[in-house]
């Protein structure tokens, strides 16, 4: 049996990620969407179903068992970051038609292995690592990858791919045409021996702001959901126009007053320094509302801010309202978005959280979810 435990609600507006893959694909040649981790907390298979109504035919996911559901879910490619690391995973590439990241030498042997035992010819995606230091062949591989692919008669090698580490850092462009240089030797290399790889680099930081870079296809992840990757920086312009996609509301339950010198919440670290009013609103940690915005974030009532006072509860956060006339138990509050100019922004929040965007959409985006515009 499933008790939903708690009040939380995650509204994704499906138009919106729309409206920043077209506004995307103006900037690019080939797009190839990341939904891995459940489209970044926006849900896999709604988010896949609705870009792939505005044409998109190529996906990336980040485990086999992901790649695996949007299979069912969608047409077109499907390809596995994190490639197949499992028996099972291997199997599933196999059999389901799942294009695997290959970035161990292992992984091609046990590949051919399975095209073999069922007859079939697997595409495989090529992973080098150009700077990041995760996964990948490194660059002096290169020779000793083709003469494995050579003796793997049964894989068919499409893509290149690689993944820029600072891209989204308008100090670090050096960088960033260091690992473009490296991946570009790889595939000439792969070229000259007879390998007709396509070739992907960038993600979304890169498809604004290296469009030179941008070879077959590019890898739009963040930026699909609204976060401009240089907010906030001199390169802000380049992502003018993304769309937040998500919100992220609770109820208050209770509204009390907080007389001045008292204090609220565990370990009493807030205390008044005036009477107030504040509101308890239905939202905390269990929810992954993190305990790291005690004293620290802000949330929306009625369309104004509200501090947060004490320390974020379990299942309980109180916000100061004493600027928010009218506030009674059933109103609801915005973790994130909301209506107006005072709307929570992704960065606003991830900075009072101390984190990034992507890990608070991954958080937040586990509760329930209601959908707009499917």
């Amino acid at each position: 049996m499933t008790i939903d435990y708690n009040l939380l609600r995650v509204s994704i507006d499906l138009r919106a990620i729309q409206e920043n893959y077209r506004l995307l694909c103006s900037k690019g040649t080939r797009l190839i969407p990341v939904v891995k981790a459940d489209a970044y907390g926006h849900g896999l298979v709604d988010v896949a179903r609705a870009l792939a109504s505005c044409g998109a035919d190529f996906f990336a996911v980040g485990t086999v068992e992901e790649a695996s559901n949007l299979r069912l879910a969608v047409p077109g490619t499907v390809l596995a970051l994190l490639g197949p690391q499992l028996r099972e995973d291997f199997q599933a590439v196999a059999e389901q038609d799942i294009l695997p990241l290959v970035a161990r030498m292992d992984q091609l042997w046990l590949l051919q292995e399975q095209a073999v035992s069922k007859n079939v010819r697997l595409p495989v995606a090529l992973k080098f690592d150009t700077g990041m230091a995760r996964l990948g062949f490194a660059p002096s591989e290169t020779s000793p990858v083709m003469e494995a692919l050579q003796r793997c008669d049964r894989l068919d090698p499409q893509w290149l791919i690689s993944h820029l580490a600072t891209a989204d850092d308008p100090d670090q462009a050096v960088f960033v045409r260091e690992q473009a240089g490296r991946f570009e030797h790889i595939l000439a290399e792969f070229h000259r021996a007879g390998f007709a790889l396509r070739a992907s680099l960038l993600n979304s930081a890169g498809i604004l702001a290296y469009p030179d870079l941008g070879w077959d296809g590019q890898r739009p992840g963040i930026a699909l959901y609204g976060v401009n990757p240089f907010g906030d920086t001199a390169r802000e312009s380049l992502g003018r126009g993304l769309q937040p996609a998500m919100q992220v509301r609770a109820p208050v339950v209770a509204v009390h007053p907080l007389a001045k010198g008292a204090s609220i919440s565990y370990g009493r670290t807030y205390t008044a320094k005036q009477d107030g009013i504040v509101a308890i609103v239905a939202a905390g940690y269990a929810d992954n509302y993190s305990r790291g915005l005690s004293n620290k974030g802000l949330m929306l009532v009625r369309g104004k801010r509200a501090p947060i006072l004490g320390r974020v509860c379990m299942q309980m956060t109180a916000v100061d309202v004493s600027a928010v006339p009218g506030v009674a138990p059933g109103d609801q509050a915005f973790l994130l978005g909301g209506e107006g100019t005072s709307a929570i922004r992704p960065e606003e929040l991830a900075a009072w959280w101390g984190t990034l965007p992507y890990e608070a959409f991954c958080l937040l985006g586990m509760n329930r979810k209601d959908f707009q515009g499917r």
